[in-house]
């Protein structure tokens, strides 16, 4: 194990969330300044897609990085059978579920069951599709729907918060089925297919559109809501939560045929075509 991934295992994860929770939603003009130039350098983030162009604008560092994009910065292919991406970032794998295994990295899968906490659940999984989507720092941090579909169900799963970037998912053994997560379920017009937001190292943040804050706080066992019965219904490309700071997106379906075009490292945005039903 190289020293870089041991660290990971040994830091205090949720406390430097913690404090960095606390620091991104300073508002002290130096400060937020500071932290959004060094961002929008580092990363040459493309200010000119927000809905606010102008970095000093953001009352805070978190503002800037949920930030909207302008009106037509994305659109949504083709129709309804069309799986759409639900968020910015890069591809990290994309493919069949084989036998209720997830790839995670080359030479690395997981459990299906792992994943959502629910042996039971898996089954329907068993041999769909997938996709695993990174968001940088870089990156729009708003989550959208890949099909139009009713909320049936969250999940929050506790868990460790291991960074999700390329080197660690490589490394570190089951990492999205061990990290803080909230699983999120959804009846559409062709079946069921479930949105689960992976926290990660600095901030875990999850906002959704129907509930507010999901995490923090972070859980202490599993958290189950059934949502049924009361009418969340979301449109294909419309938006459904956000991260505060990067993390990764994991998208299953029962059946799916992913878009041979796009692999592991492909850069995509909200709306493009993944797959189709």
């Amino acid at each position: 194990m190289h020293a870089a991934t041991l660290l990971r295992y040994l830091v205090p994860q949720k406390t430097l969330s913690r404090i960095v929770r606390a620091a991104t939603r300073w508002t002290w003009r130096p400060w937020k300044d500071f932290l959004i130039g060094r961002v929008v350098s580092a990363y040459r983030v493309d200010m000119t897609e927000a809905a606010q162009p102008d970095p000093r604008a953001y009352p805070s560092f978190n503002a800037f990085f949920t930030r909207a994009l302008r009106e037509g910065a994305r659109s949504a292919e083709g129709g309804a059978t069309v799986i759409a991406c639900p968020a910015d970032g890069r591809i990290s794998q994309l493919g069949r579920i084989e036998g209720g295994q997830i790839l995670q990295a080359k030479g690395r899968t997981y459990s299906v069951a792992e994943l959502l906490a629910d042996a039971d659940a898996a089954g329907t999984w068993r041999d769909g599709m997938f996709a695993t989507i990174y968001l940088s720092p870089r990156d729009y941090h708003r989550v959208h729907m890949p099909l139009d579909g009713e909320l049936v169900a969250t999940v929050h799963v506790p868990g460790r918060l291991f960074s999700v970037a390329p080197g660690p998912v490589a490394e570190i053994p089951n990492l999205f089925a061990r990290n803080e997560r909230l699983v999120c379920h959804f009846d559409g017009a062709a079946g069921p297919f479930v949105v689960v937001m992976v926290g990660a190292m600095l901030v875990s943040g999850i906002t959704t559109v129907w509930d507010g804050p999901a995490v923090p706080p972070y859980a202490r066992g599993i958290v189950r809501r059934d949502w049924r019965g009361q009418g969340i219904r979301l449109a294909r490309f419309a938006e459904m939560a956000r991260f505060e700071m990067g993390s990764t997106v994991i998208l299953l379906l029962p059946t799916g045929s992913p878009d041979p075009h796009l692999g592991a490292e492909t850069p995509v945005t909200v709306g493009q075509r993944l797959g189709d039903l």
